[in-house]
């Protein structure tokens, strides 16, 4: 029998934890840039305040709004109209540094391609929803859902985005493993994507810099391997305490975007080694909390919602830390909650407070029977899906 319940208190703490160690992190790793760009040293800060504020009003309103209503025919094809609208119509807005990724309005822009993500998961939470929780092969029904999510991919690649883009395309594909997909179709996926990925990689100039300056950082310490090289340094350098808030010299136009991308290695250098894992720790908290809330939901379609969420945020952040230490190639994704960015800060607020709406919709089974915790991530169908057909009971 489903029961109302109150929000998972412990993911509001972890959020508002993540939000407010960011503002700090930003107030430090922007003042510098801040006064370059804009004059008063505190610009960028309250920007990504405003941006955190507005985000909270919506993450409200989120909260309170009942999370089924996006499982609806009609508002899940509004939300990908309103998607392809805006992705095509920034495609056609100025470009900042060759890139077509945001709207333009006066002194405000927006990136479609983060919300774009989270139209991504509705739409695979709800063609899951609509198979029961359960698919193994591919049929005719997928081959249409699957036409409309590479619509999207491609759209926001020809930004170019290709990092947003691989994101989306990895979430989707997480929750259709989690659904039972057989392996083999990852495997045939893997050798059709070769030829793909050399002709957006190796044969895109900057791209495949990135890849050589990955592998080999020393080979161009002054161009394409100067980024991560002043990256590792300013890790390295804040040893397990780090140098204290605000004393970090990396960011003092030695490490480009130390504000945006790579905030981390500010965080790194500053707060040191304890800081970067109180980071890492809050965002495995969050993780556990997110799973914990989606195997329990009352539907199908609000399992598979909150598990996309929860992927979407965890996955970006792990690619984010990644290429920060080196362990990836460097690609443009912003550290949820805490690197500056209005778009992914309002969309990413905007998740978890339906995250924590369906945290207040629960069936109250809290053994095996809620989900997925003794069966697998594949059992998810057998566990849920002959019980749960995408309404509450």
């Amino acid at each position: 029998m489903n029961r109302k319940l109150p929000y998972d208190q412990s993911l509001i703490l972890i959020v508002l934890a993540l939000l407010g160690l960011g503002l700090v992190i930003v107030f430090s790793a922007s003042s510098v840039i801040s006064k370059e760009l804009y004059g008063p040293s505190t610009a960028i800060f309250f920007r990504q305040l405003s941006s955190v504020l507005i985000g909270l009003l919506l993450f409200f309103v989120a909260m309170r709004t009942d999370y089924h209503i996006l499982g609806r025919k009609p508002v899940l094809y509004g939300l990908l109209g309103i998607s392809a609208v805006l992705l095509v119509w920034a495609l056609f807005c100025p470009g900042i540094n060759g890139v077509h990724r945001w709207i333009l309005l006066g002194p405000f822009r927006f990136q479609p391609s983060e919300a774009a993500k989270f139209t991504a998961i509705i739409l695979t939470a709800y063609f899951l929803a609509s198979k029961g929780g359960q698919i193994k092969e591919i049929d005719r029904s997928m081959l249409k859902y699957l036409a409309v999510l590479l619509a999207l991919i491609v759209t926001v690649l020809l930004a170019p985005d290709f990092g947003t883009s691989t994101s989306l395309a990895a979430t989707a594909a997480l929750l259709l493993f989690l659904a039972g997909l057989r392996l083999r179709y990852y495997l045939a996926l893997a050798v059709l994507a070769c030829p793909l990925f050399y002709f957006l990689i190796y044969l895109v100039p900057y791209r495949r810099q990135r890849i050589l300056a990955f592998l080999d950082p020393s080979a161009d310490p002054q161009g394409s391997g100067y980024q991560i090289i002043q990256s590792l340094v300013a890790v390295g350098s804040g040893g397990l305490t780090g140098k204290g808030l605000a004393q970090g010299t990396q960011k003092l136009f030695f490490l480009p975007e130390a504000h945006t991308d790579f905030i981390y290695a500010v965080v790194g250098e500053e707060l040191g080694l304890l800081g970067c894992t109180l980071i890492l720790l809050l965002f495995v908290l969050l993780l556990w909390r997110g799973i914990h809330v989606s195997i329990r939901a009352d539907t199908v379609f609000g399992t598979f919602l909150g598990l996309g969420i929860v992927m979407m945020i965890v996955f970006q952040a792990l690619f984010n830390i990644s290429v920060v230490l080196s362990m990836v190639p460097t690609k443009g994704i912003p550290l949820p909650f805490i690197s500056v960015g209005g778009s992914s800060i309002l969309v990413m607020l905007v998740s978890v407070g339906v995250l924590l709406n369906i945290s207040q919709h629960t069936r109250g089974a809290v053994g095996p029977s809620a989900g997925i915790a003794t069966a697998g991530w594949h059992g998810i169908a057998e566990q849920s899906g002959s019980s749960r057909n995408g309404k509450s009971t």
